[in-house]
């Protein structure tokens, strides 16, 4: 997701605030926001996978190998 969608996005947050929006502008920001919505799951799915937890035996867990969502290397 760029800057310029993210500016979108609030660019029709405010319009919709202020004067309402058209059929056409509610579609147009209902898929922007879901799309934001789907990058920032993304992002937050690709951080936990990249986890290393030290358990107490001593031994390193990934957190992305241990539920499925990492490949081993």
């Amino acid at each position: 997701m760029d800057s310029k969608m993210i500016d979108r996005i609030n660019t029709l947050h405010h319009k919709a605030q202020s004067v309402g929006l058209t059929e056409e502008e509610k579609i147009e920001q209902a898929k922007l926001r879901k799309e934001y919505i789907a990058t920032i799951k993304m992002n937050l799915r690709n951080q936990l996978d990249n986890i290393d937890i030290k358990e107490a035996d001593g031994t390193i867990v990934n957190l992305g190998e241990k539920y499925g969502r990492k490949k081993t290397h």
